[in-house]
């Protein structure tokens, strides 16, 4: 049984349908290159569609402190997702300027890249495990690829961790088996196209993941 994190959500209706499914986490796009991206003033609606008990994740690419600023004065997060190439001191810097906890992603392809995650759990709160991406890719995240998760068989570290990257309602089942994930994160699996949801995938996932 592992916690669900429904991410790039942009209407109202699919935020209410994955915390009626059970989704613990709702994650909001800031990053425009991505077809889920949300703008502030969108992102501060549908903060206020979530229920109490539901954590509100913000996905930042990079972001400079100005950025996060901007976001923060208009959206109630309760979590920073950093899914970019920061280094562990930013993570510091951008827990201590916006006083919220971290999750840092951290892509995976192979056990070469294994280190970054030890690395990144002396500072964050929350680890992110997801695919890699490919070489040249727009996005570093959300692009619908698994990694082999036997890579994580045994595995454990400092932090709270999600597994993200290929998951499906078809296949989360298995993977939270095989790894042992506390918490899943999902966002081109339950859509029908790029960056739309379909509220009957979020409620098989999140049946599935649980």
């Amino acid at each position: 049984m592992a916690d669900v994190k429904i991410c790039g959500l942009r209407e109202p209706a699919h935020v209410v349908a994955a915390a009626e499914a059970g989704a613990r986490f709702v994650g909001f796009v800031f990053f425009p290159k991505s077809p889920r991206a949300v703008t502030v003033s969108e992102a501060a609606a549908l903060a206020q569609a979530v229920p109490v008990g539901v954590a509100r994740v913000g996905l930042f690419v990079d972001p400079d402190d100005a950025l996060l600023a901007e976001v923060l004065a208009e959206v109630p997060l309760d979590v920073i997702q950093l899914h970019g190439h920061e280094t562990p001191d930013r993570v510091a810097e951008v827990k201590a300027l916006t006083g919220l906890p971290v999750m840092k992603a951290v892509g995976i392809s192979g056990a070469e890249d294994l280190p970054l995650l030890t690395e990144h759990g002396l500072v964050a709160d929350m680890l992110l495990v997801d695919a890699k991406a490919p070489k040249g890719a727009d996005l570093p995240g959300g692009n619908g690829l698994a990694f082999d998760w036997r890579l994580l068989v045994g595995r454990r570290w400092l932090r709270p961790w999600m597994l993200a990257g290929g998951l499906t309602p078809g296949n989360v089942a298995e993977a939270v088996r095989l790894t042992g994930a506390p918490m899943v994160d999902v966002s081109s699996g339950v859509e029908s196209a790029p960056g739309c949801k379909d509220v009957g995938l979020i409620g098989t996932f999140v049946a599935a993941a649980r």
